[in-house]
């Protein structure tokens, strides 16, 4: 059989940098960062299983985040050859952190913005602990999805991540893909709560990392913040006042810079 192949964006030349997106989102989200960096870099952008252009969510069997790394495999053999920068939101930077596990050699340079690794939460301590929050929000949105209300399941989500408000402030026009997307929050959580790969594999990692994070982000995304930044060995922590989760998405240009800021540091040496 095939492989499943994921769509991806590519722009530039130089070290290889692939940016990794958050759910309910694509590989479109990186497109100003693209476009920033493509003077000095080889830049890519997939979409995840379920997102863009890239295939759906098989559905005779679990995936889990180092089945998303595999299926971006392709995208990671033209980054090379020499060792690539994986930049990642959200479950991109989950997926992003994964991948670096299990091939850290060929990994150079870690840019994160909020990493939702929420198994690690539930690793250190049971609930009720700081994953609750998306929990009961996942939950939420399961209900709606079962009842048949995708702008309900979408609402659930996206004012979990945004504040409450969010999703009926969203545009009309972004409304429809992003509650097709939603339709997927039963994958997402299991991978992101499932995650096996424990603390101490992090700690292992000897690139250097970027870690971002916004002040007024929610309890789990922060509590993650709080155990990887304390394993992570080499790890530079950026903190965005008055930015949530969603920081990549309502201020790119803020956190491009950052981005840029710290790629251009490391590629000069």
């Amino acid at each position: 059989m095939q492989p499943a192949q994921p769509f991806y964006r590519e722009a530039g030349s130089g070290p290889g940098v692939v940016c990794l997106h958050a759910n309910a989102s694509s590989s479109s989200q990186w497109r100003a960062l693209m476009e920033r960096l493509a003077p000095d870099f080889h830049m890519l952008a997939p979409d995840s299983y379920g997102a863009g252009k890239s295939p759906a969510w098989p559905i005779d069997r679990r995936i889990a985040l180092r089945d998303e790394a595999a299926l971006l495999e392709p995208v990671f053999e033209r980054a090379g050859p020499g060792p690539m920068t994986l930049v990642g939101h959200s479950y991109g930077a989950a997926v992003a952190l994964v991948a670096a596990v299990l091939q850290p050699a060929r990994v150079s340079t870690l840019a994160l913005y909020e990493p939702t690794v929420f198994a690690l939460l539930d690793a250190e301590s049971p609930p009720p602990n700081a994953a609750d929050g998306i929990r009961a929000a996942v939950a939420g949105s399961q209900r709606a999805l079962a009842a048949g209300d995708g702008s309900e399941a979408a609402r659930c989500f996206i004012d979990y991540w945004m504040g409450d408000g969010a999703w009926a402030r969203t545009p009309d026009a972004r409304k429809g893909p992003i509650q097709e997307s939603v339709a997927n929050v039963s994958h997402w959580a299991s991978a992101l709560l499932g995650e096996t790969t424990p603390l101490d594999a992090f700690a292992q990692l000897q690139m250097p990392v970027l870690y971002m994070t916004g002040s007024k982000s929610p309890a789990s995304s922060l509590g993650v913040a709080r155990l990887l930044t304390q394993a992570l060995p080499h790890v530079q922590v950026v903190e965005f006042e008055g930015l949530g989760h969603m920081g990549p998405v309502t201020h790119p240009d803020v956190v491009n810079e950052a981005i840029a800021r710290f790629l251009m540091e490391k590629r000069a040496g």
